[in-house]
């Protein structure tokens, strides 16, 4: 995401629920936002919808060096999408669900067919393109392009659900009245909404964290509605933390490491040593050929797709 710049704040009369959360927090932001790449003016449109795909699920440490590398070799979409597929996947590396570099590739070509190689503006044409969800579309209309949209994560749905809902965590999923809420305390000035979408953004990332929140820090901390009730415990069903040892995704992972460390084929017999359970061992494989992230050739030979 990216920093638009900074507007004058909305007016006392402003009739916009919550409207007395959108100061602190801006002024906040405006002192305490992370200097990362994406927030730079040259980084472009593309540089921020690049972030976007990697960020999802994934932290900022280990995106920073991906995202260095890959605005380094594909500057502009059409750079991207010049490359096969599977060039997209090897340049991922171990960021995980490597999917989304296949979806940004898409998003890359459609970009450069439909577009003329930019990133479109307008949220109904980012909303068409191949991989880009309600999520990615408003987040690079309004950290691109200073638009107003409410741009709801993981960690803008905490900030909301603790400083005005009252409970310690969100739903699962992102529901409809979060929607609707999140639309509800959004400023009316276009360029308040885009810093309010990123510095709402930037609080739930190191302030109203999922453990060990530090409220004493939080600017809102005042009109909080959880802090105020005492903080009640969660209670709706347990939330997990996602298991990875032994699971298909780290056999996944695994196979990938073995194709995209070589450049050409590679024999079955080299992927099978990689796990020892043969019968996850294949599902995992198939998987990965049923996502297009690998390419089978004849002979048991496999690829990083180039088409």
């Amino acid at each position: 995401m990216t920093a638009p710049t900074k507007p004058p704040h909305s007016s006392p009369a402003d009739a916009v629920p919550g409207a007395e959360l959108h100061a602190p927090v801006i002024d906040w932001f405006e002192d305490h936002a992370r200097d990362l790449p994406w927030r730079h003016p040259e980084a472009g449109a593309w540089g921020v919808m690049v972030s976007e795909f990697m960020l999802q699920q994934t932290p900022v440490s280990r995106v920073l060096p991906v995202y260095e590398q890959w605005l380094a070799r594909w500057p502009r979409p059409a750079d991207l999408a010049a490359e096969a597929p599977g060039e997209a996947v090897r340049a991922w590396g171990r960021l995980g669900y490597p999917r989304r570099a296949l979806r940004l590739h898409g998003a890359a070509v459609a970009i450069t067919e439909r577009h003329g190689g930019d990133v479109p503006s307008d949220h109904a044409q980012l909303l068409a393109l191949p991989g880009i969800g309600e999520y990615t579309a408003a987040a690079v209309a309004s950290f691109a392009y200073g638009q107003r949209h409410a741009v709801l994560d993981t960690n803008v749905r905490r900030v909301f659900a603790r400083a005005v809902t009252g409970v310690r965590y969100p739903p699962n999923a992102t529901t409809a009245a979060e929607r609707k809420l999140a639309r509800a305390l959004l400023p009316d000035d276009e360029r308040t909404a885009a810093r309010w979408a990123a510095a709402s953004m930037e609080l739930g990332a190191l302030v109203c964290t999922a453990k060990n929140e530090t409220c004493v820090r939080c600017p809102i901390a005042a009109q909080c509605a959880w802090r105020l009730a005492g903080k009640p415990e969660h209670e709706g069903p347990p939330r997990r933390g996602q298991t990875y040892a032994g699971t298909d995704r780290q056999v996944r992972g695994k196979l990938l490491a073995v194709l995209r460390d070589a450049h050409a084929p590679v024999p079955q017999a080299a992927l099978d040593r990689v796990w020892h359970e043969p019968v996850q061992r294949a599902r995992a494989l198939d998987g990965l050929v049923a996502d297009g992230l690998v390419e089978p050739l004849p002979n048991g030979l496999y690829r990083l797709p180039l088409t």
